[in-house]
C-alpha cells in the first residue's frame, strides 16, 4: 500500500477522540427524536461522525448504549459493602451503596433523566431494567454473604437496597422535588425504620 493509497479521512475516524461519548450523545438525541424503536445503528454512527463498525466496538447493539453502564454501576455498589466499616449492620453497608450509586448518577444527572424517560416508553426496555436490577439485588446479596451475614437476611436486605435505590431515583426523575438523588436515597432509608414500628395504642391527652 502506497501512501496515496490511504484513505485518511477513515482513519481519522477510526482514531477520533472520545468515539464513545459521541455514540452515546447521538444515540440519546435520536431516541428522544424519533424513539428507540425507529433508531437504526447506521442513524447513531451518521449522527456522531463515525461508523458502523466503530460503534459495534463499543456496543453490542443500540441497547447497550443505554444498559452498558450496568457493569459498573453494579461494582461500585458491590465494592462499597464490601468497604463498610465491620461494624455496619447489613442495612447500613447497602444504604453506602445506594447513596454512592446516587452520586455516580447524580454527576450524569441530565443522562440518567433522558435514559429513563427512553426506558419508560418501552416495554422491552424496562423488562431489560427489571433483568439488570435483579441481577444487582443478587450481586449485592453476595457481597453480604461475604460480610457473614446468613440467608435470608442478606437477600433481604439486598432486596430492600434495590427498592429504595428504584423508588428514590423515580421520585428524583419525575421532578417533583427539587431535592438530589444522593438527599432522596437518604430520607427513603430514614423511613425503613417506621415500616416495621408498632402502632401506639395508648391514647395521650
Amino acid at each position: 500500500m502506497t501512501v496515496a493509497d490511504i484513505n485518511y479521512d477513515d482513519v481519522m475516524t477510526r482514531w477520533e477522540p472520545n468515539a464513545r461519548g459521541r455514540l452515546e450523545q447521538a444515540a440519546m438525541e435520536l431516541y428522544g427524536e424519533r424513539g428507540f424503536e425507529q433508531t437504526t445503528v447506521a442513524e447513531i454512527a451518521e449522527r456522531a461522525g463515525l461508523t458502523e463498525r466503530t460503534f459495534f466496538r463499543y456496543f453490542a447493539d443500540k441497547r447497550e448504549v443505554l444498559f452498558s453502564g450496568a457493569g459498573a454501576l453494579q461494582d461500585l455498589m458491590v465494592g462499597a459493602v464490601a468497604g463498610a466499616p465491620e461494624p455496619a449492620t447489613p442495612i447500613e453497608a447497602v444504604a453506602a451503596a445506594v447513596e454512592a450509586a446516587g452520586v455516580l448518577l447524580g454527576e450524569r444527572g441530565e443522562f440518567a433523566h433522558q435514559r429513563q424517560a427512553i426506558i419508560a416508553a418501552n416495554p422491552e426496555l424496562q423488562e431489560r431494567e427489571l433483568i439488570k436490577l435483579a441481577s444487582l439485588a443478587a450481586a449485592l446479596a453476595e457481597a453480604l454473604r461475604g460480610r457473614g451475614v446468613g440467608e435470608p437476611a442478606a437477600s433481604l436486605t439486598a432486596e430492600i437496597g434495590v427498592a429504595v435505590f428504584r423508588t428514590a431515583f423515580e421520585r428524583w426523575h419525575d421532578g417533583a422535588n427539587r431535592r438530589d438523588l444522593t438527599q432522596l436515597i437518604r430520607d427513603s432509608f430514614d423511613e425503613l425504620p417506621g415500616l416495621t414500628a408498632s402502632p401506639s395504642t395508648s391514647v395521650r391527652g
